[in-house]
């Protein structure tokens, strides 16, 4: 009788410690915000569930189109703030795409500007209270990366045929060891979309994980919540300017991608 009352008491003390200590206990859960759940019901989410995802990716992209088409409809010569940003907004990626890919690739200028100003949108809307962030999904920037990917590849293959596996062929190389660079550089051609999402996707989790874990601190601490509270400071300042270095970082890289397939030799 006492070792099934000795039982009992065990079980029940593990499923209290399981419940994360109800009575008091710290419980700071960084990863539910990451959550995706349907916007207007509770339930299962279905491939047509209006998402707290989709809803603040839709307003990443109403944000990008209020910002750069009616905050530049006046088109001023003195422009208001709306069309300054938009500008060096534009400047900002058309130099990037001009001075990493060369000339020949401005024609590709709209989609490079789109996938930039869609990120940091995304990153920065992340950053207001109670919203969500898309860009910490790696279901989000896998898409985007393997957009990049397949178009690139696409493009390489129709302007240079066969000759685009030149990007494999490292010619300058002595000939004994080409074959061996050459698996290598097909390697890390095809990992190209993997590093590419999960660089973003990690960056953006990492950062609004960490701001919850403080946040959680400060909730608990009463009038000693000053540390955390500076510390979350500081770290949503940093965040600011990650939302911009990722959007930056991803922009880049797809201008390093396209310009492998405009000129493949190596």
């Amino acid at each position: 009788m006492a070792q099934h009352e000795a039982a009992i008491l065990v079980e029940e003390g593990a499923s209290g410690a399981a419940h994360g200590g109800s009575e008091g206990g710290l419980s700071i859960h960084p990863m539910d915000q990451f959550v995706v759940q349907p916007l207007f019901h509770d339930g299962a989410v279905g491939i047509f569930t209006v998402t707290n995802a989709t809803f603040w990716m839709a307003m990443a992209v109403l944000c990008t189109v209020l910002l750069l088409v009616i905050g530049t409809r006046g088109r001023n010569v003195v422009p208001s703030r709306a069309q300054s940003v938009a500008e060096l907004a534009y400047g900002f990626v058309y130099k990037m795409v001009e001075d990493v890919t060369g000339r020949e690739a401005v024609k590709y200028f709209p989609y490079i500007m789109t996938l930039f100003m869609f990120i940091v949108m995304a990153n920065s809307l992340a950053l207001l209270p109670m919203s969500f962030a898309p860009t910490a999904h790696i279901s989000v920037t896998a898409v985007l990366a393997f957009a990049v990917f397949f178009g690139v590849t696409i493009l390489g293959f129709v302007k240079h045929g066969t000759s685009f596996l030149g990007l494999f062929w490292v010619s300058s190389a002595p000939l004994v060891i080409r074959p061996v660079l050459a698996v290598i550089e097909l390697i890390s051609y095809f990992v190209r979309p993997v590093s590419h999402s999960v660089r973003l996707a990690g960056n953006i989790t990492a950062g609004h994980a960490v701001l919850k874990v403080f946040a959680g601190f400060a909730s608990v601490m009463g009038i000693g919540a000053i540390l955390p509270v500076v510390a979350i400071t500081a770290i949503y300042a940093l965040e600011v300017l990650v939302a911009f270095i990722q959007a930056y970082i991803f922009t880049i890289l797809t201008c390093v991608y396209l310009k492998d397939a405009l000129h493949p030799s190596h």
